[in-house]
């Protein structure tokens, strides 16, 4: 049996990417050997290195074979077998620098075959965690083959104390591509954020991945946890630092140095991607038993002018996309906003308790659009809502493209979109609510619930406040206002006719005065 140095070691680790195994020895026990605590003597890790890296994988071919051909026995393991295979919570590293987070990491296999380097840095120092089957509890899997040192991960996850101060939540978590999700207090996983889209929403959409992480070593009692990754893609290569704090709304601030490959892509920034099957808008497919399912419900957008705009999320029947143009977007985000649970009788899945993510441009990010991008879906198992910044200009080949945001993940978060909120929207046959037969065709009835800001004081007297409905095409019939106490809020109704095929962009806000009292409500609608 040969000896492996820490030499050794280190050197195996580094080819992590490689497609193929090498025959080494595996490390059979014992935790994973983390990063030397002596002062180091050389320049200390830093997100500059990230940003370097990227830059020079930029400059080379893309590697598309960049997966392992997985050992027989995890070859082709189901979801339920790979669920099974758990990582041991007493080898959790971080622990030893004495703060309060402590990292994870998850096995290879199902659909989790690209392995990723996972490195930890101490004293400034990065080293690479070296995997060991002592890390995992294997359940019904039983590995019958040495696996290497350098066999790598799926990605990784961070917990912390986030709803009590004696047990570690899952906090933060990288599985798959570049996706990520991390949460807040009393809140359940539902969406989820990326590091980056390429061309989404076309025949040519492609999908970055993570290549490698940093993880610092948080100091004792520290409030925040510091991840860096390098992403790579046929289109582009990209350098991010995440910086998070876990609390009530956890914050993520992300910083991020992309290098096209090539010129005229369309790169979607901060993306999120969601899940909208059924709601109270949309019943084109029934969830059973369920009235509504979705991980969100809403696009919320603050534009430049300050002005929020909520658009309902549908499920259509064909791929839809639709563009939000802006000068100096100041965020967007997928909210979920029916927090009541009668709403899903979802006992396992806890639809009400999933968070939102409302993302802020950290400087300008100058002209572009907001992109909201709806496919058809037939079962909750797809996330068929994704919403991404896009440049205007698309950013120049092999040369760096720099922006900051934060992402907020909460429950309520009332300065986002401070006045008064939609809070339903319902349609029906404009015929069977009263509109004469002959005005009736082509037609169709919105019916949108407004609560909060202000709108309390109108309740009492809704004659006060005026409905401002427009289209795009065709014309608004009729419109009307009342008061809705089961919400505290008013209730607008609008019917709207368009000729036969035809598309039109709806709007709706409730004003008294020049005063607007609501955000705008806003919707695109094809006249059967």
């Amino acid at each position: 049996m040969s000896t492996i140095t820490r030499r050794k070691l280190l050197a195996t680790l580094a080819t992590v990417a490689a497609p193929e195994f090498t025959p080494r020895l595996a490390l059979a026990q014992g935790p994973p050997a983390l990063p030397s605590t002596e002062t180091p003597k050389g320049p200390r890790f830093a997100y500059q290195e990230v940003v370097e890296r990227a830059r020079r994988l930029a400059d080379q071919p893309f590697q598309e074979t960049t997966t392992w051909r997985l050992p027989r026995v995890f070859d082709k393991l189901d979801y339920d077998a790979w669920r099974e295979i758990r990582f041991k919570p007493e080898q959790a590293m971080l622990a030893s620098g004495g703060g309060p987070f402590r990292l994870e990491t998850f096995h290879l296999g199902f659909l989790y075959r690209r392995p990723v380097t996972i490195n930890l840095i101490r004293d400034g120092i990065a080293a690479p965690i070296p995997y060991s089957t002592a890390l995992f509890d294997y359940g019904r899997v039983k590995p019958d083959e040495s696996l290497p040192v350098n066999f790598g991960f799926a990605g990784f996850r961070l917990h912390y104390p986030l709803n009590d101060p004696h047990v570690n939540d899952e906090v933060i978590s990288f599985l798959g591509a570049s996706y990520f999700r991390f949460l807040g207090r009393e809140q359940k996983y539902g969406l989820s954020a990326r590091a980056l889209c390429v061309e989404a929403g076309t025949d040519s959409e492609s999908f970055p991945f993570f290549r490698e992480f940093w993880i610092e070593t948080p100091e004792i009692r520290a409030g925040r946890a510091t991840i860096y990754g390098l992403v790579d893609d046929k289109a582009a290569t990209a350098a991010f630092r995440f910086d998070l704090a876990p609390g009530q709304d956890s914050e993520l601030e992300v910083q991020a140095t992309l290098f096209p490959r090539r010129a005229g892509v369309k790169f979607g920034l901060a993306p999120l991607t969601s899940m909208f099957l059924a709601g109270e808008n949309d019943h084109r497919i029934s969830p059973g038993f369920r009235a509504e399912l979705h991980d969100s419900d809403g696009l919320l957008m603050e534009t430049g002018a300050s002005e929020w705009l909520w658009r309902p999320l549908a499920n259509p029947s064909f791929a839809r996309t639709t563009s939000f143009l802006d000068n100096e977007v100041k965020g967007f985000g997928l909210m979920q906003r029916d927090r009541t649970f009668e709403s899903y009788q979802d006992l396992d899945l806890s639809y009400e308790a999933r968070p939102s993510y409302f993302v802020e441009p950290s400087a300008s990010w100058g002209p572009g659009r907001v992109e909201l991008i709806e496919l058809a879906t037939a079962d909750e198992t797809n996330d068929n809502i994704v919403a991404s910044w896009t440049p205007a200009a698309a950013p120049a080949p092999l040369l760096p493209y720099v922006y900051a945001y934060k992402i907020t993940a909460c429950l309520d978060e009332p300065r986002f979109s401070p006045n008064g909120r939609v809070v339903n929207t319902f349609t029906a046959p404009a015929k069977a609510l009263g509109s004469s037969e002959a005005a009736a065709v082509n037609s169709k009835r919105f019916l949108v619930d407004f609560a909060g800001g202000d709108l309390g004081y109108y309740v009492a007297d809704p004659s006060e406040v005026e409905v401002v409905a427009t289209t795009t095409n065709g014309q608004i019939l009729r419109k009307a206002i009342a008061a809705n106490a089961h919400i505290e809020g008013l209730r607008a109704m609008f019917d709207v006719s368009v000729k036969s095929g035809e598309t039109a962009d709806l709007r709706l806000y409730l004003r008294a005065g020049n005063r607007a009292l609501t955000e705008t409500w806003t919707f695109p609608w094809t006249s059967p």
